[in-house]
């Protein structure tokens, strides 16, 4: 069949075909610390800077503060404002340790505050009564837990070295404010540096100890 030039023009006219593509909107997520996540999204007008700078103040309006310390501040910050010049520089300074755990701990006058690398000692500790236990056991026996804030750097190990380390630490520096309460402490044993520690494998067991069963044929 022959087409004829005017109804092909006439087809192709009515055809209509964009040059235009679709602009997706895209989203940029900025997470500042580990706790608070902003997404922003950004239309077809918004530049990326636009969205940087939005997410940056956003997440400075909602870092996260402590109605219960001076001023409303972090525990960051306020960590640091007691501790001019960092937790090196401070005059009660001990260190204890516990497996691979060290704890470098400050002692200071207070009403009972307890952080551990910036951090409050129940967020760090994830709540564990035993953990948390171990940290005030010094005081307690003296009769002082509402009367020091401890200040402590640690690292190494886990939460449950780490936890007693922070008791031996507390214990020297208590220790080292007044020789009197060398004889509560000793008795109680906070004194006494704890070292055990897990028994290294051997070669042909499958633990330190454990070993295949034995097959006598």
């Amino acid at each position: 069949m022959a087409l004829s030039i005017s109804s092909l023009t006439s087809s192709f006219t009515s055809l209509s075909f964009s040059h235009k593509a679709k602009s997706k909107p895209f989203a940029i997520s900025f997470v500042p610390s580990r706790r608070f996540t902003i997404t922003a999204s950004a239309s077809d007008t918004e530049s990326i800077a636009e969205i940087l700078a939005n997410a940056a103040e956003a997440a400075a309006r909602i870092t996260p503060t402590r109605p219960d310390l001076p001023g409303g501040m972090s525990v960051e910050k306020y960590m640091k404002s007691r501790l001019p010049g960092g937790i090196a520089a401070q005059e009660i300074l001990t260190t204890g340790r516990r497996k691979c755990a060290v704890a470098r701990v400050a002692l200071q006058e207070g009403n009972g505050k307890i952080i551990v690398n910036y951090r409050e000692a129940k967020d760090y500790f994830q709540g564990n009564a035993v953990y948390l236990q171990y940290l005030t056991r010094p005081l307690v026996a003296l009769g002082l837990e509402k009367r020091y804030d401890i200040f402590v750097k640690t690292h190494g190990g886990g939460l449950s070295g780490q936890a007693q380390a922070v008791c031996l630490g507390v214990a020297r520096a208590l220790l080292k404010i007044s020789e009197e309460n060398r004889p509560t402490l000793r008795n109680e044993g906070l004194l006494t540096r704890d070292a055990r520690i897990v028994e290294r494998k051997k070669a042909g067991f499958k633990k330190a100890r454990k070993r295949e069963q034995f097959s006598k044929r």
